[in-house]
């Protein structure tokens, strides 16, 4: 049974749902990323998270990218990878 481990936050009055995914994420096109993020949302939220999914992974020379929502950029430039692994506190699981 595949588990993740997410940092589930509140921040800006939204709760968000951080996916600490591998640096391969980065090689999929668009559409696989939209599509597998929206995927991770669902079961997220089928194990009683509540909010938006976010993905995060290592981009190299320290920097991390991610994908979600346009409203929250702003606060995920000024987090790092370091910052997401500091506050994971939630694991999923699904069969």
């Amino acid at each position: 049974m595949p588990s993740l481990k997410v940092a589930h936050i509140h921040e800006q009055g939204q709760n968000m749902i951080i996916f600490p995914l591998d640096h391969r994420f980065a090689a999929l096109s668009q559409g696989e990323k939209d599509s597998e993020l929206q995927i991770l949302e669902i079961r997220a939220n089928n194990a009683g998270l509540a909010g938006h999914a976010v993905a995060v992974w290592d981009a190299g020379s320290g920097r991390m990218g991610f994908i979600g929502p346009r409203q929250w950029h702003g606060f995920l430039q000024s987090i790092g990878l370091r910052w997401v692994l500091a506050n994971l506190n939630k694991e999923i699981s699904w069969s």
